[in-house]
């Protein structure tokens, strides 16, 4: 049984950055392939970065890329997500996924992932 469970949301100024974190329990945390999404209201759920277990490649949306970092700590069971230049578009909620164990399917796309957690609002004020 695969649980995460994300944290660090709040409301935030334009301008500013955060730092969500998930903390996953579960087996062969290393080797999965964990995602973060953000969904806004009316909207598709999004993707917004991805690291892959294995080799721990990277990837980013083009909206975000160059203001977010997607990393993890196997020691703690945890993926992170931090973001700067915030802008109102940013405002969310953000989820994290992952893929375990880890697929060859498309990284960027929800369906590739098999657990998810509950989210975490992130609101950013002008």
């Amino acid at each position: 049984q695969v649980h995460l469970e994300e944290s660090g949301g709040g409301l935030v100024q334009a301008g500013g950055s955060l730092r969500l974190s998930c903390t996953i329990t579960g087996p062969k945390f290393d080797r999965a392939n964990l995602g973060w999404f953000r969904q806004a209201p009316g909207k598709e759920r999004e993707f917004i970065a991805a690291l892959r277990g294995i080799t721990d490649e990277t990837y980013y949306a083009d909206m975000v890329k160059g203001r977010c970092t997607i990393s993890r700590n196997n020691a703690k069971n945890t993926v992170y997500l931090e973001m700067n230049s915030l802008t109102r578009e940013d405002t969310a909620v953000y989820f994290c996924a992952a893929d375990v164990p880890p697929t060859f399917g498309n990284i960027y796309n929800k369906m590739s992932y098999d657990d998810w957690g509950q989210g975490t609002q992130v609101t950013v004020s002008s």
